[in-house]
């Protein structure tokens, strides 16, 4: 299967979920997800998908400094309505990575382990996201802008191409690889795309 290497050399964000522990699927209910299974869940690797990432991370660490982050604990928020723009991409990647779901999610088990109602959208928030841990009620603000990292200049006539039916083989993998180095770059240039702010 092959992929941009790059994929690998994002950082991983490891959590601990107590579910997967009382269900026998994880041993102490450890395990990590890395910017590759994203992007098998999305179906593509984009700004929007690497934004999402980065927000998870960069906003778990800040919560969670010195433990994994805790699957289920974990509250978000978005400005956005669900149906704007691309709020359910970003949704569904923190979800992914969060468990945290609006009324779509796990009920739980006799009162314990529950995933619904810890996602909302349209809140009074001025910035991307905020994430919340349950237990401490700490929260931060993510704002994140990868509009200072510029897409090749060669990409808008080859997708003008493409769009029109006349990119040949060649022509499409030009596309996809300058796709994919525009998300390199903002994954490189981390600090200048994603703010963390502590509410």
């Amino acid at each position: 299967m092959g992929y941009p290497k790059f994929y690998d050399e994002v950082q991983s964000i490891e959590v601990k979920d107590e579910l997967s522990n009382v269900l026998g699927a994880f041993e102490d209910g450890e395990y990590e997800f890395n910017y590759e299974d994203v992007v098998k869940s999305a179906g593509h690797s984009c700004p929007t998908v690497a934004g999402a990432y980065l927000m998870t991370l960069n906003a778990l660490k800040f919560l969670y400094p010195d433990a994994r982050a805790v699957r289920g604990d974990i509250r978000v928020e978005f400005k956005e309505v669900l149906e704007d723009g691309v709020a359910g991409v970003i949704a569904n990647v923190i979800s992914q990575i969060t468990g945290a779901t609006d009324k779509s999610g796990f009920k739980g088990l006799n009162g314990k382990f529950a995933r619904h109602s810890l996602m909302s959208f349209d809140a009074s928030i001025s910035s991307s996201a905020r994430f919340t841990r349950v237990s401490n009620g700490d929260s931060v603000d993510v704002i994140y802008d990868p509009s200072s990292i510029k897409a090749n200049p060669n990409m808008q006539p080859l997708m003008q191409k493409m769009m029109q039916g006349s990119a040949t083989k060649d022509e499409l993998k030009e596309f996809g690889d300058l796709w994919q180095d525009r998300v390199k770059r903002i994954f490189e240039d981390a600090d200048k795309v994603i703010k963390v702010v502590k509410v």
